[in-house]
């Protein structure tokens, strides 16, 4: 009986030695952070405000950190005039994102470079990698949009 309980102990740890990887499971949580943009041109802060997840551009390479010596990015493809002389650095992109159990949906993101808004959900692309951020906008529904991947900054 003990050579019994040996081998198969023997047997579990060799497997788990082996590689064998349980799932990371994220949760509502695992989205709050400093994202990269698909093209690294700029850095959105994920935070969580009444319930709801939004995301702020808190950084943009083609500004220098100063600001001391270029012009600002303003928010000139908005199709608000009033909303045009605003900085991008600082707008909240991402609005209204609920968890629901495996992704974050029923949410908005705005494109600053075209001034236009769309529906949008988030998700990991692996649960195993909690660092790259799967968003997908569209118009109307999910299959007609564009998806890009952020990744962990912070």
């Amino acid at each position: 009986m003990a050579k019994k309980v040996f081998f198969i102990g023997l047997l579990a740890l060799g497997v788990l030695a082996s590689g064998f990887n349980y799932p990371v499971k994220f949760h509502s949580e695992s989205i709050v952070g400093i994202w990269w943009n698909q093209e690294k041109t700029s850095r959105i802060q994920v935070y969580k405000s009444n319930g709801k997840y939004y995301g702020k551009i808190v950084w943009l390479k083609n500004e220098l950190e100063d600001n001391s010596t270029t012009e600002p990015n303003r928010d000139d493809k908005n199709p608000d005039p009033a909303l045009r002389s605003r900085l991008v650095n600082g707008l909240v992109i991402l609005t209204d994102l609920e968890w629901d159990d495996d992704e974050w949906d029923s949410g908005e993101i705005y494109d600053p470079k075209s001034g236009s808004s769309y529906s949008c959900y988030a998700t990991f692309e692996d649960d195993n990698d909690l660092n790259t951020l799967k968003l997908r906008g569209y118009m109307g529904f999910s299959l007609i949009g564009r998806t890009s991947y952020w990744t962990r900054f912070k």
